[in-house]
């Protein structure tokens, strides 16, 4: 099973703001921790939405937003990908997940687990992703 943890942006990641040292160094031991245990997939900070953009569809429409983006709260800032053998080792690992945020902040992560291609109706399309090497077991 793999899970990804979300870390939420707000409004000083979206200024660029970088972590400071004792985030990074919290979040490094953490990942060892990962890599070590066998369970780390990927992982990855977020640039800014100012740096981004979204399509949206409408119909056969597709039209190109830049960003930023005006809901900060809805904004993901970084992930991690685990791949553990149930809900609860996710959780465990999930809650030994550093602050992402200054002591004084709050903030939140989000866990959800990803889809593997076993999960759909067995089709040609799921047999392609498989043949890729994409979308999980």
């Amino acid at each position: 099973m793999r899970y990804m943890i979300i870390v939420k942006g707000d409004e000083d990641v979206e200024a660029g703001a970088m972590p400071d040292p004792e985030t990074i160094e919290a979040m490094a031991s953490y990942h060892e921790a990962l890599q070590r245990a066998g369970v780390l997939v990927d992982a990855s900070g977020l640039q800014p939405s100012s740096r981004g953009f979204r399509i949206r569809y409408s119909g056969d429409t597709r039209s190109v937003q830049d960003g930023p983006f005006a809901e900060t709260k809805e904004l993901v800032a970084g992930y991690t990908i685990i791949r553990v053998n149930s809900h609860e080792q996710a959780l465990e690992w999930a809650l030994r997940f550093p602050k992402p945020a200054p002591e004084q902040r709050d903030c939140e992560i989000e866990i959800r687990r990803m889809f593997d291609l076993d999960d759909f109706e067995p089709s040609d399309g799921i047999e392609r992703f498989r043949e890729l090497g994409v979308g999980g077991e």
